[in-house]
């Protein structure tokens, strides 16, 4: 009965999977616990097919506030993605990612965690739980100038934003509010793909032709729309939430924007 206790506590399996497995390893807690494991991969691999809607996204700065790092972690259910193990597991895997800087989501998933690498733990992890998780999106940002990370809504948004200058750590924050709340796709105008605004212009001229507009007048209108274009996808140009009698442009200064990564639930 020790063993079963022990073997419960060590993987968090049910007493009958626990039986099983201590009776297959011969009394063995190592190679039960080893036999769970695979019998969770198992599981996991079943429900492949499952939505992962639910999860946190983690955010986190390096030691000396250089790197900055972004983590989704996903499960089926709001239940689940509240649950202790699931947030000590995430909780887990953003530290090692602080402590080993992976830089992207291949290096972080062969990184060793408790119980093999972070893929087995987690595959071993939904196993126990009796859900699909998965650690879908991870970003690293670092910068010699200012670095800001920024939670929303208990984790379903998270930001990270570089600025190209040193102590501007709370104009970075602010920025990283305005990024989470507004949700630009690019920086400025000068990062927004020709065939994006190529086919802003197709619609807008079509637009204006179904108005009735002379041809004449049309190109003068285009500059207009795509100015209100810009000032919903592109940071520099969005009303700036704390003042929205300023665009964003205007608190920057001489300040730029190197780059910003947001995830959202």
């Amino acid at each position: 009965m020790e063993k079963l206790k022990i073997l419960r506590e060590k993987t968090g399996a049910g007493i009958t999977d626990c039986k099983k497995a201590l009776e297959e390893a011969g009394g063995d807690l190592d190679k039960a616990a080893e036999i769970l494991r695979k019998k969770g991969i198992a599981k996991a691999a079943k429900r492949s097919e499952r939505e992962t809607s639910e999860g946190v996204i983690k955010v986190a700065l390096s030691a000396d506030k250089q790197v900055g790092f972004i983590l989704e972690v996903n499960a089926e259910t709001d239940f689940v993605a509240r649950n202790e193990k699931f947030q000590n597991f995430v909780n887990q895997v953003m530290a090692l990612a602080q402590a080993r800087q992976p830089k992207n989501l291949s290096e972080l998933m062969s990184l060793n965690l408790d119980q093999g690498t972070v893929k087995e733990s987690l595959d071993s992890l939904s196993g126990i739980i009796g859900e699909k998780l998965d650690v879908k999106r991870y970003g690293v940002l670092s910068s010699g100038g200012s670095l800001a990370v920024y939670s929303h809504m208990g984790g379903r948004i998270g930001v990270l934003v570089a600025l190209d200058q040193a102590g501007k750590e709370d104009l970075a924050y602010d920025l990283a509010m305005q990024i989470a709340a507004a949700n630009p796709k690019y920086i400025s105008p000068e990062n927004v793909q020709p065939e994006e605004i190529a086919k802003e212009k197709e619609i807008y001229r079509a637009q204006l032709l179904a108005e009735g507009k002379p041809e004449k007048m049309i190109e003068k209108i285009m500059v207009g729309k795509l100015a209100k274009y810009y000032e919903g996808i592109c940071l520099i140009k969005q009303e700036y939430i704390k003042d929205d009698e300023k665009k964003v442009e205007e608190i920057l200064g001489g300040v730029k924007v190197e780059k910003f990564i947001r995830y959202s639930l």
